[in-house]
């Protein structure tokens, strides 16, 4: 099994930063693919960022130029940098991990931007 555990969440004002973090817990299998997803009220689950075990990073459109998604694989941990916040990002998020080809969910953090 493993254990996926987001912290970071908050409210800010528009324009501020808030940095997540999502630290994975697992004894046998390897992480691989990690990522950020979002989802605001009456909306879809949608991708924010996701970076694979090489490094290789994906953003959506609507976040390109404000966040950066980092990971150590030492410490399965990956973090979401975000900065020039907006109203409009406002929503859970949530961290996904990806080990044995089996995803794996955090509990969600959510974060509130005030404008």
């Amino acid at each position: 099994q493993v254990q996926v555990v987001e912290s970071g969440g908050g409210l800010v004002q528009a324009g501020g930063s808030l940095r997540l973090s999502c630290a994975a817990s697992s004894i046998i299998f390897s992480i691989n693919d990690m990522g950020w997803y979002r989802q605001a009220p009456g909306r879809q689950r949608e991708l924010v960022a996701a970076i694979t075990s090489g490094g290789s990073t994906n953003y959506a459109d609507s976040v390109k130029g404000r966040v950066t998604i980092e990971r150590d694989n030492a410490k399965n941990t990956v973090y979401l940098q975000m900065n020039t916040l907006k109203p409009e990002d406002t929503a859970v998020y949530y961290c996904k991990v990806v080990a044995a080809w089996r995803d794996y969910w955090g509990q969600g953090t959510q974060v509130t931007v005030s404008s």
